[in-house]
């Protein structure tokens, strides 16, 4: 991998981090994030998470991710926007869904493949 983009996906684990599990729930364990938190604020917290949400999406489009990934990325975000905008069960959700961190995982993936495939 490029070690520009091993920095940037650096930060971006840092971003998603920070939005789906930055901090544990004692007791049961379970870690969540500010979008978890401020999606129990109604209406404007959902419309806040998607601003970091945006912005990892944008750094893969920067960073040479294809149409086809950029698109995947928007439906978890979108997915996540939808169900978590329902009272109670979108809280719950977003607590398991972590777009953020699956729109990470799925752009680290695509740079590996592609490190693996340039490097044979």
């Amino acid at each position: 991998m490029h070690e520009t983009h091993a920095a940037r996906l650096a930060h971006l684990d840092r971003v998603a981090h920070t939005m789906d599990r930055a901090l544990r729930i004692p007791l049961i364990g379970v870690r969540v994030g500010l979008d978890g938190i401020m999606g129990l604020v109604p209406g404007v917290g959902d419309l806040l998470a998607l601003g970091p949400a945006g912005y990892i999406v944008l750094q893969a489009h920067r960073m040479g991710a294809p149409r086809g990934l950029v698109a995947r990325m928007g439906v978890n975000i979108g997915i996540d926007a939808v169900v978590g905008s329902i009272p109670l069960i979108g809280d719950l959700f977003d607590v398991g869904w972590k777009a953020n961190s699956r729109n990470v995982k799925l752009l680290r993936d695509h740079l590996e493949a592609q490190s693996v495939a340039v490097t044979s």
